[in-house]
């Protein structure tokens, strides 16, 4: 008798697990902009620990998919694939950080609107991220 109540909480707590993971991905998927804007917090957070980060501005993140085209630059030497780029463009400001080793790599000024802007002439191997947009004020 008790084994079958603890089999039956056992599905039950099972249950209520999955449909849990199940309702999560749904909101994912009907939301991807909510999403990445809670993975750009998350991020922020990381990197606020390690150093202090300029305020009152939400970097773009953006995901370092082809080392390869970016070694050329002096700012990513050290950085593989998955490194995420935190660009602070009114604080003009890059950092470069490794999610995996969880440490910032480099940091540097970023020159916006120049012929020499150091990360953004390779475009083609970074993946930007959403930048979080502004709260959306309530609705009357």
């Amino acid at each position: 008798m008790a084994s079958a109540v603890l089999l039956i909480v056992l599905v039950l707590a099972g249950g209520g697990y999955f449909y849990y993971q199940y309702t999560q991905s749904q909101n994912s998927k009907n939301n991807p902009s909510a999403s990445a804007q809670d993975e750009v917090k998350k991020l922020v957070a990381e990197v606020g620990k390690l150093i202090e980060l300029p305020q009152g501005e939400d970097p773009t993140v953006a995901t370092v998919t082809d080392i390869g085209k970016l070694k050329d630059q002096p700012f990513f030497q050290k950085a593989k694939n998955g490194d995420k780029v935190l660009i602070y463009s009114g604080a003009r400001k890059a950092i470069l950080y490794d999610p995996v080793a969880k440490k910032v790599i480099d940091i540097a000024p970023l020159n916006i609107g120049t012929g020499s802007a150091q990360i953004a002439s390779s475009s083609s191997s970074l993946k930007p991220s959403v930048k979080p947009s502004p709260k959306p004020s309530p609705k009357p």
